[in-house]
């Protein structure tokens, strides 16, 4: 017979997701890669130094994602609140998997900075779900709105022959669009100019870092 998790049960749980997202170089994905079936082809020692940079980005994304939506998920009010943000982690686990398939197939590697990241978003998440389950859903609405635009434009940025990255971030692209729509009508609130232009800079941030580090 299962017992309710204790407070220290909880905290083991945390830590044991935060090593897994952060240091784990492959985790299992639930779902396929959307590259597989899609022939791997020539790209020049630019084109794949570059392709793996913005490959390095995503992957961050992901960690920061999984984060995000762990830290709302620790301290939700609802479970049903609680429970759609550990669903749409689930699928965002795919998308790590994803990427650091893909990061090791043009030989690069995730960022250095990932348990940093990974802290950083984690805490985010906690205080935003600490103030009510609304706030912590409309930061899942800007968030994924932000992320969608942001893999538009990878879509242009990564080289046209990178079929198989490009697979990979337009099926992402369209998760995050369907998980900011679940957000949305699950109650989440539009969320004040000055917090969306924090929550850009931030993202702006981390994405010239990571794409180098």
């Amino acid at each position: 017979m299962d017992r309710p998790l204790s407070r220290l049960d909880r905290v083991l749980v945390e830590i044991e997701r935060a090593l897994g997202t952060a240091l784990d170089p492959q985790p299992a994905s639930n779902r396929p890669s959307p590259s597989i079936g899609i022939a791997e082809t020539e790209l020049d020692d630019s084109q794949r130094r570059h392709a793996g940079g913005l490959m390095r980005v995503n992957h961050v994304g992901e960690v920061c994602a999984q984060a995000l939506y762990s830290g709302q998920a620790a301290v939700a009010r609802d479970h049903k609140v609680r429970q759609q943000l550990l669903e749409a982690a689930a699928e965002e686990t795919d998308h790590l998997a994803w990427c650091g398939e893909r990061l090791h197939e043009l030989g690069d590697r995730p960022s250095l900075l990932n348990p940093i990241w990974y802290g950083g978003a984690y805490t985010i998440g906690a205080v935003a779900g600490l103030v009510s389950d609304r706030l912590s859903l409309g930061f899942v609405v800007e968030t994924e709105r932000q992320v969608e635009a942001h893999l538009e434009g990878h879509l242009s940025k990564l080289p046209e022959t990178d079929q198989r990255s490009r697979a990979i971030v337009t099926q992402m692209k369209e998760d995050e669009a369907r998980h900011a729509a679940n957000a949305q009508a699950a109650g989440g609130i539009e969320l004040p100019g000055p917090v969306k232009g924090m929550m850009r800079l931030a993202a702006n941030v981390m994405r010239f870092v990571a794409y180098k580090i």
